[in-house]
């Protein structure tokens, strides 16, 4: 196996001193003459040197390398909170390294010491099972994605879900709704889980009858809302309109529906939450929700990014607006 080419051999090549090619090559070029930089850089290129990354890191205690932890990297939702926090990164030279814990508490626990070894410089997390406590002894900035009630020392950003909610059963109301269904996902670490909550508290406003026979919890997957669909179809009285709480969960309640050969939506409307991609080619297309998945990750990236300057101050909560987006699968309800 060939040697790696080492600063010593940039040098050499370039006919300067170890310290000189040192500066260039590490940023630090202002008192070489440009003659200088660019045979040192040209010497470099055809040596194929790259830096000594970890080398750097022991002087600056600063690795440029930041972990993204989420928890379920298949939901077709994360991948563009991802985006978006590497391209906020990247703009600031840090690298992005993504994990996936899949809600598992064993797993997430690997990720963390994983952190500390490595000596990431910031974390930005969907927490599956870690607590506040636990994320202040990595003493290093970490971002929580999701409104973080239970995180109380860390910035945290997600979406107003509770708004998002509201709209969608709003919507479904004045289409003349009054029987809606929820497909509920199990919550995973609040006691009150926000869209059902906000089920609840709608019920409540407009003086609707709340039935538990129409309200399912189960997974947040696509087969997951077939299986639950199922459940609310075979009721005596199905519900005219179903509100699902991920877009997984809806697109599999409409194939439940188009099964049982109910024609969506002139017999029965169906809403997700999250506009992933899937949910605008379904057919009909989907009626969603839209998160703003993208722009959380920008913003969890400029938080992070902020704290690792050396900002002060207290911890700041950022929920994004979330969209309502009418498509093909909603209808007022039969006569």
């Amino acid at each position: 196996m060939a040697r790696r080419p080492t600063i010593i051999d940039v040098a050499r090549l370039a006919g300067v001193s170890k310290a000189t090619a040192a500066r260039v090559l590490g940023g630090n070029e202002q008192l070489v003459r440009p003659e200088t930089r660019q045979r040192v850089r040209e010497a470099a290129a055809q040596l194929g040197y790259e830096r000594n990354a970890i080398a750097g890191s022991l002087r600056t205690d600063r690795t440029q390398m930041v972990a993204l932890s989420i928890p379920d990297i298949t939901n077709p939702f994360w991948p563009g909170v991802a985006r978006g926090v590497q391209d906020g990164l990247e703009l600031q030279k840090y690298a992005t390294v993504t994990v996936n814990t899949d809600w598992n508490a064993e797993r997430e626990q690997e990720y963390l010491r994983l952190v500390r070894r490595n000596r990431f410089d910031g974390l930005i997390i969907n927490p599956a099972a870690v607590s506040n406590a636990e994320l202040k002894s990595l003493r290093i900035p970490v971002v929580i994605l999701g409104m973080g009630m239970s995180f109380p020392d860390f910035d945290a950003v997600g979406s107003a879900t509770e708004q998002g909610v509201e709209q969608s059963l709003t919507y479904l109301y004045e289409l003349g709704h009054r029987r809606i269904g929820l497909l509920a996902g199990h919550p995973r670490r609040n006691k009150i889980y926000s869209r059902y909550h906000s089920y609840v508290a709608f019920h409540a406003r407009k003086h609707l009858p709340l039935l538990d026979e129409l309200v399912v919890q189960t997974e947040f997957t696509e087969q997951a809302g077939y299986d639950a669909m199922m459940k609310l179809l075979d009721l005596d009285q199905p519900p005219t309109a179903v509100f699902a709480a991920n877009d997984l969960l809806a697109i599999g309640g409409l194939r439940a529906a188009q099964e049982r050969g109910y024609n969506v939506p002139c017999d029965l409307s169906i809403m997700g939450m999250d506009d992933i991609y899937a949910a605008s080619i379904t057919s009909p297309p989907l009626t969603t929700v839209s998160k703003p998945k993208y722009e959380i990750g920008r913003v969890a990236a400029d938080l992070l990014l902020k704290r690792l300057a050396g900002e002060q101050g207290p911890p700041q909560k950022v929920a994004l607006p979330c969209e309502l987006i009418v498509r093909g699968t909603t209808a007022p309800p039969r006569a």
